[in-house]
C-alpha cells in the first residue's frame, strides 16, 4: 500500500514532509485535513495520532508523528513542542535513493541533526509562539519578539560559520526544509528579517534553486497572509483541549 499523509495545507510540519515527498519523488496518497472543522480533534483521528496534531504519516498502518502539543506556561510562554523531525529522517532514511538529504556520514549527519533540534526547540518554535495570537486569544508579548530576533540571530551565525550554500553543507536536506517552513511563515506577516543577511540569502536561495519545492511553500504562505490580515474564525474548535479559542462573532 502507499504512502499517506494527512497534512494541513499551511502547517509549516506539513510542507516540510510533502516537500520532502515531492524531492524525493516518493509516491504518496495526500489526505487534506479541515482545520477550522476540527478533523484532528477526532477520537477516530486520535487513533492515529494522539496528541490530535497535523501531520501524520501512514506507512501501511505504521504511523508517525511528531508535534507535541503546546501547553500554555504563563506570560506567554509555551512547553516544547516539536516538529515533524521523525517523519523526514523516517522518509530520508526509507526512500532515499541516496544519503543528500540525510548523510550517513556521521560528521554530517550531526550537523543535520543539529540544525533539527536546534529548529524544532528554538527557531521554528519562538517563530510560531510569536505567531499564535493570530490563531488563538493569546497576547503578543514584547518577550515572543525578543526571541525571534534571538533565533534569527543564532540561525545567521551557524550559515556565516558554516560558509555553505545550505544550512548544513551545499546540498538541500531535511533541515532546510524544517527552516523554510518556519521562515516562511516570518515572510507571510511581513516580518522584516533582512538585516540577517546569511538568513535572506540562504532563503532566496532556496526559493530561486528549488521552485517545484517552493510552490508547495507559496502556497501555504498566501494562506498565511489572509490568515494576518484578518482573524480566523475558530469558533468551529470550541472547546478546544488546549488553546483558548477566540470567539470572533460572540
Amino acid at each position: 500500500m502507499p504512502l499517506t499523509l494527512y497534512y494541513l495545507t499551511d502547517g509549516p510540519p506539513s510542507v516540510a514532509c510533502r516537500m520532502l515527498l515531492k524531492a524525493m519523488k516518493i509516491d504518496c496518497n495526500l489526505v487534506k485535513m479541515d482545520f477550522l472543522k476540527g478533523d484532528h480533534l477526532t477520537e477516530e483521528y486520535a487513533k492515529k495520532n494522539p496528541q490530535k496534531e497535523i501531520p501524520v504519516l501512514d506507512d501501511d498502518g505504521f504511523y508517525l508523528s511528531e508535534r507535541n502539543k503546546y501547553v500554555p506556561t504563563g506570560a506567554g510562554l509555551f512547553k516544547y513542542k516539536c516538529f515533524s523531525t521523525a517523519i523526514l529522517q523516517y522518509l530520508a532514511d526509507k526512500y532515499g535513493k541516496n544519503d543528500t538529504f540525510y548523510p550517513k556520514d556521521i560528521k554530517a549527519r550531526a550537523i543535520v541533526n543539529h540544525r533539527l533540534a536546534f529548529s524544532a526547540t528554538k527557531y521554528y518554535r519562538y517563530i510560531e509562539d510569536y505567531l499564535l495570537p493570530l490563531f488563538y486569544d493569546y497576547e503578543r508579548t514584547e518577550l515572543m519578539l525578543k526571541k525571534v530576533h534571538v533565533a534569527l540571530a543564532v540561525f545567521n551565525t551557524y550559515l556565516e560559520r558554516l560558509g555553505t550554500k545550505y544550512s548544513a553543507g551545499d546540498n538541500l536536506t531535511i533541515a532546510d526544509l524544517q527552516f523554510v517552513s518556519g521562515t516562511m511563515c516570518l515572510d507571510a506577516t511581513d516580518f522584516d528579517f533582512s538585516k540577517y543577511s546569511h538568513v535572506t540569502k540562504w532563503y532566496n536561495t532556496f526559493k530561486n534553486e528549488n521552485p517545484e519545492l517552493w510552490k508547495i511553500v507559496e502556497e501555504a504562505k498566501e494562506i498565511l497572509v489572509m490568515v494576518a490580515k484578518e482573524e480566523p474564525d475558530l469558533s468551529g474548535l470550541y472547546p478546544h483541549p488546549v488553546h483558548p479559542i477566540r470567539l470572533v462573532n460572540a
